[in-house]
């Protein structure tokens, strides 16, 4: 499968992609993980957006978010591997190419993060240390973890 990835500022996503976007965030958040919670939080226009695709289809998307957003620190958000798109690496390149790409717009710094706690060790293994103890939200245990 060829994988093409996608590095946008909110007001330069396409119609068909911001679809995409929330369709999947939809898809894994609420209908999957059955969390009912407010998914567009007004976060979205100040984000640059990280998607990759294969076949004409969201496979991974994360939100890039700016220091003063959600933290104090940069910080990647609502990562997401679709269906079709786990157990292939997807996941991996996408956290690695949100990394990256952060540090290009945002500049230098720690990057943090709210981790589904269940992800502790995937996170671990760029780099991310846990930050505190395990808290609710929207009754999913989560994990603040930096990156240094």
């Amino acid at each position: 499968m060829h994988l093409i990835t996608i590095l946008k500022p909110f007001n330069q996503l396409s119609p068909d992609e911001l679809y995409a976007i929330m369709r999947l965030r939809n898809e894994v958040f609420v209908v999957e993980q059955n969390c009912v919670y407010q998914d567009a939080d007004l976060k979205d226009s100040k984000c640059h957006h990280l998607m990759i695709f294969g076949d004409d289809e969201l496979l991974a998307y994360a939100r890039l978010v700016p220091p003063g957003l959600s933290f104090t620190e940069m910080s990647i958000g609502r990562v997401v591997t679709s269906s079709k798109g786990r157990g292939s690496g997807n996941g991996r390149l996408l956290v690695a190419l949100a990394i990256e790409k952060c540090r290009e717009i945002f500049g230098p710094g720690p990057i943090k993060i709210g981790a589904q706690a269940y992800l502790r060790k995937f996170y671990g293994s760029f780099g991310f240390q846990e930050t505190g103890e395990i808290y609710d939200e929207d009754g999913i245990p989560h994990i603040d973890m930096i990156l240094n």
